[in-house]
């Protein structure tokens, strides 16, 4: 199973407190975090709900 890179490219000050919460989940807390998360349907919900603050890339 592949695996997704995904850093937090913008500032998550002034975002909804959902949308907060739920990079926190994913582990992401400021700017430049990066994370390794498995490419499952959890995660690419995740992604799908804050994907304007994300850059995300496929390992294989």
């Amino acid at each position: 199973m592949a695996n997704l890179n995904i850093k937090l490219a913008k500032s998550l000050n002034g975002r909804l407190a959902k949308h907060k919460a739920t990079a926190e989940s994913l582990g992401l807390r400021k700017i430049g975090d990066t994370t390794v998360q498995p490419d499952n349907a959890a995660t690419r919900g995740k992604i799908a709900s804050i994907g304007y603050l994300l850059q995300v890339t496929e390992d294989k």
